[in-house]
């Protein structure tokens, strides 16, 4: 039982600095974000990424341990990709560059449900209730912005997707006017 808690404190450090990292990044997804409420989704998740932190450093109080972080490798690509999609969201229209935010996203809430879930079981494996229970309620609200990122995904792919050529084509040649003065200053 104590390898099985060992990997535990192992799967929490490295999510305690995965949480780090979005705490980090959340605020320049949202200010990247053109739709309101994607915006808003951005915005309400830090505080929750914030909750996350304090549940996880709970959850090392209650195993005896000091909260203490691990390099998260994997969310650091990730994090890393929702940084391009800023950067690359500049040169595309609105509804295209909040797409590809929105989706860099869920990847990241993917990752974040996947080792919430093996934190749990570890968790419950050992007996260790309360810390399963602290675990879970994070998992529950990595779920539930899961599924609200999709939701908002749905009235902005309709947008894109209604644009016609015309506007499609005036929007590219805007932009990339933009991008050589932009250039050039």
């Amino acid at each position: 039982m104590q390898e099985v808690q060992e990997l535990l404190i192992e799967e929490m450090q490295d999510l305690l600095h995965a949480e780090h990292q979005l705490v980090k990044a959340l605020p320049k997804m949202a200010k990247a974000a053109h739709d309101p409420k994607l915006q808003q989704a951005f915005e309400k998740h830090l505080e929750e990424t914030q909750g996350h932190v304090h549940r996880l450093e709970q959850a090392f109080e209650l195993l005896g341990t000091k909260p203490k972080s691990k390099v998260c490798k994997g969310m650091q690509g990730l994090v890393e990709e929702g940084q391009e999609k800023i950067t690359e969201g500049k040169q595309k229209e609105q509804s295209i560059a909040d797409l590809g935010l929105a989706g860099a996203a869920q990847k990241v809430e993917h990752y974040e449900i996947s080792g919430y879930g093996t934190a749990r079981t570890l968790a419950e494996k050992i007996g260790q209730s309360k810390v399963a229970k602290l675990l879970s309620e994070t998992l529950s609200e990595e779920e539930k912005t899961d599924k609200l990122l999709t939701q908002l995904c749905a009235p902005i792919l309709d947008e894109a997707s209604q644009q016609n050529p015309d506007e499609k084509e005036e929007a590219a040649t805007s932009h990339a006017h933009k991008a050589a003065r932009g250039k050039g200053a």
